[in-house]
């Protein structure tokens, strides 16, 4: 009589399962992370981590690869965060939800969730003890869509780069307050208007909304609008934020021209 092997079933079902996503978002990062910018293929990789990261939270409660979920008001408000593969430096916040881009109309409508504050709550992950950096210095952006690699919708959160910050910079020292004004000079021959807000945090406050709103008296393809917000200090010990918008085509990423190399200058 010949008696076959069996193996024995595990105890811990709910770890192997997650040990099984583990590596299936391995595979998704490498697949992120090798994506040529402007490549056609490979434009779902972003969504793919953030699926195996909600899987890995409903099965352990964990976030890997990303660094949180956070599905609290449920996935469909909810979002992730995590850096991403093989950069030194900078976030990304994601919906938990499949949002494209930024054309979506569903970003401005009333009620949409906050991404934008969500992503400003998120700098603490700049930290690696988890402190959020200082108030000026860190920004929050959006790439158009002939600018983006990913077709899911991602803030980046960073620190400025040196130039724009001392643009941002002499722009808050003597703009209006709550106005859109066309910002003094390009960003690598990108141009922006800008408004000034007071104020120390982003909540009910909806860049996606309040972009298209700096051509009052024109149709934006929402489509091609970039949007930033530029944490900024202000005179008399105050603190509050420059949003950014663009609606030039042309393929301006973000990462180039806002975006410092590195975490330490948001000192």
């Amino acid at each position: 009589m010949i008696h076959r092997a069996t193996r024995a079933p595990s105890r811990f079902p709910r770890l192997a399962a997650s040990r099984r996503f583990a590596l299936l978002c391995v595979g998704a990062a490498f697949a992120f992370a090798a994506e040529p910018a402007g490549a056609g293929v490979g434009r779902g990789a972003l969504w793919r981590v953030v699926e195996v990261c909600l899987l890995n939270h409903a099965l352990a409660g964990g976030a890997f690869p990303c660094l949180e979920v956070n599905v609290s008001a449920g996935k469909a408000r909810g979002y992730a965060v995590l850096r991403p593969p093989l950069s030194a430096s900078g976030l990304i916040l994601a919906p938990t939800r499949r949002i494209a881009g930024v054309e979506d109309a569903s970003l401005a409508a009333p009620g949409a969730p906050n991404y934008f504050e969500d992503a400003w709550r998120a700098r603490k992950f700049l930290d690696a003890e988890g402190e959020p950096p200082p108030h000026d210095g860190v920004v929050l952006a959006v790439n158009s869509r002939p600018s983006r690699t990913q077709d899911q919708l991602h803030i980046h959160i960073g620190c400025l780069s040196s130039s724009a910050r001392r643009t941002v910079e002499a722009f808050a020292a003597a703009a209006p307050v709550g106005r859109w004004v066309p910002l003094s000079r390009p960003f690598h021959g990108l141009e922006f208007r800008a408004r000034l807000l007071v104020r120390d945090n982003l909540v009910g406050v909806n860049p996606f909304r309040l972009a298209p709103e700096a051509w009052p008296h024109s149709s934006v393809d929402r489509s091609l609008l970039t949007i930033a917000a530029a944490a900024v200090s202000l005179p008399r010990a105050r603190e509050g934020f420059v949003l950014l918008a663009s609606s030039q085509s042309g393929r301006h990423s973000v990462e180039g021209f806002l975006l410092a190399r590195s975490e330490s200058s948001c000192r």
